[in-house]
């Protein structure tokens, strides 16, 4: 599964430097996941950064992407060879 970020958001800008992918910005309101972009680390790390670093623990998965590690390892290689 991708992750989400949800309105609980204190917007601290802690979780987007820590996505090696990208996939976090700052949306209207709160910082906003990119799916397609969003591996939850797999790849990079054993856990997902940006759920490590948030204090407000507003960072669950997203039930609208479900997808298995496998799913998410592909994702990853997708996305690292298409910025090598």
């Amino acid at each position: 599964m991708a992750l989400m970020i949800t309105d609980e958001c204190i917007n601290c800008d802690v979780c987007e430097p820590e996505c090696p992918n990208g996939a976090i910005t700052q949306g209207e309101e709160i910082y906003v996941i990119e799916p397609e972009l969003c591996t939850e680390c797999v790849g990079h790390y054993e856990t997902s950064q940006c759920v490590e670093v948030c204090p407000v623990d507003c960072i669950p998965h997203d039930p609208e992407h479900d997808e298995t590690q496998e799913e998410l390892m592909a994702k990853y290689e997708r996305i690292t060879t298409a910025n090598a």
